[in-house]
């Protein structure tokens, strides 16, 4: 007789192509930052259709402050929804279980530089290309179909199950902030960001700001009249360069960082000056993030960063004139976590990725940027468990999610929801 264990891989198999179309249709969504709501309502649809009862969770800016799992926005969330399928188990017994994924993506960078359009799905061997195939369009597909296939092979879940469909995870990750605020929480949390089917063991803290110099605008004939606030800009980057180095140097016993080149990650992620050509210019403008480590206060990291500014105004003589900077906190303000080695929710995942694996052994690593699971872990002491496909280019050109991988990743988070929350024939 098949066991419960094979009927549900030989389920993951036979919906596999379904589950890639549905995959290349969340693609071919633009869901870009406050424009994700067309494809909110395309799964929203997927999930009424399959049974689920869904709600909608919308960012109340007002609320943001008012609960340390916010961070600082700038925008007011009226064009952007959560999307939540909620699945109560028929006999009770189980643990619960919450399958988290955010649906807004980066922009795509230069468009003409893809090999193909890059919000049209494009299927090649064994990869999936599209901006957001990868991060993490590929991790809500194999949520989605790895309860499927459970209800497929005969079997239902002993537990309530979830699936998150969260957005501003890209900036702010006010969206997991909102579920996590709204009670949408779960006895453990999955989010199958891509991680090369691995585990996360602890992510970094993360501040993203925005600075500002003011410059003396002129013209050429009289340079010396003005003062360049991208000579400015570029001058506060080196001071800034000499904090991340600093930070970086306090890695030395923090556990699977002091192992990474540049675990803080100063990162300068646009930047905008002047307004003519032939003018001393007059404002600057640069966004970015830096990284810290867990355990951490992001309110103390963002007044070391704060102190540093103006520390730089007060010694560099090139900033001697006064008040030539400003520091604006505009996204993430989050502190990182670890996951705790031994935890009963962890040996399941293990115990799934060795039979969806063949018998390899689930490896772990560091992952020094934000994840939503940092709320739910954070916040809520919640077993936050990020396990995803192998994905390529990832915030790059040509990004691209591995389809064999993915069909392995399914296989293991069908596996572990049947062993965390129980199953009947």
């Amino acid at each position: 007789m098949t066991s419960p264990e094979d009927r549900i891989l030989q389920a993951v198999e036979g919906l596999f192509e379904e589950q890639v179309e549905f995959l290349a249709k969340l693609v071919g969504y633009r869901t870009l930052r406050e424009n994700e709501a067309e494809a909110q309502g395309f799964l929203e649809a997927t999930l009424v259709k399959r049974g689920y009862k869904v709600r909608r969770l919308q960012t109340d800016a007002t609320q943001i402050g008012k609960h340390p799992a916010f961070s600082p926005s700038t925008i007011d969330y009226q064009s952007s929804w959560n999307v939540v399928g909620l699945r109560p188990a028929k006999q009770r017994g189980g643990r619960s279980l919450a399958f988290n994924s955010h649906m807004d993506v980066v922009p795509a960078a230069n468009e003409a530089r893809w090999s193909s359009p890059p919000f049209k799905a494009r299927k090649n061997g064994d990869w999936l290309y599209g901006r957001g195939a990868g991060d993490m369009k590929a991790g809500l597909s194999a949520s989605l179909y790895a309860l499927e296939a459970i209800a497929h092979a005969g079997l239902t879940l002993r537990g309530d199950v979830q699936i998150q469909s969260v957005v501003e995870e890209e900036i702010t990750g006010n969206g997991a902030a909102t579920a996590f605020v709204n009670g949408f929480i779960a006895d453990a949390i999955i989010s199958a960001e891509p991680t090369d089917e691995q585990i996360v063991r602890a992510n970094s803290g993360v501040l993203k700001f925005r600075l500002t110099t003011r410059g003396r605008p002129a013209h050429p004939r009289e340079p010396e009249a003005g003062q360049s606030a991208i000579d400015l800009m570029i001058k506060l980057i080196s001071h800034l360069r000499a904090l991340e180095r600093r930070w970086i140097g306090e890695a030395k016993g923090k556990r699977g960082f002091d192992d990474i080149a540049n675990p803080v990650a100063l990162t300068f992620g646009t930047i905008a000056g002047g307004d003519w050509i032939a003018s001393i210019p007059s404002d600057c403008v640069v966004e970015g993030r830096i990284g810290f480590y867990p355990g951490e206060d992001p309110q103390a990291r963002a007044a070391e960063v704060e102190a540093c500014m103006a520390k730089v105004q007060e010694d560099d003589s090139t900033f001697a004139s006064g008040d030539l900077v400003d520091v604006d906190w505009v996204g993430v303000m989050h502190a990182g976590y670890e996951l705790a080695e031994g935890s009963t929710a962890e040996a399941c995942l293990r115990s799934a990725h060795r039979r969806a694996q063949g018998g390899n052994e689930l490896n772990s690593y560091v992952m020094t940027a934000y994840l939503d699971a940092a709320i739910f872990a954070v916040h809520g002491n919640i077993p936050s468990l990020v396990y995803g496909p192998i994905a390529e280019n990832i915030h790059g050109i040509d990004e691209r999610v591995s389809l064999p991988s993915l069909r392995r990743v399914t296989k293991a988070l069908a596996l572990f929801a049947a062993d965390w929350c129980g199953i009947e024939d």
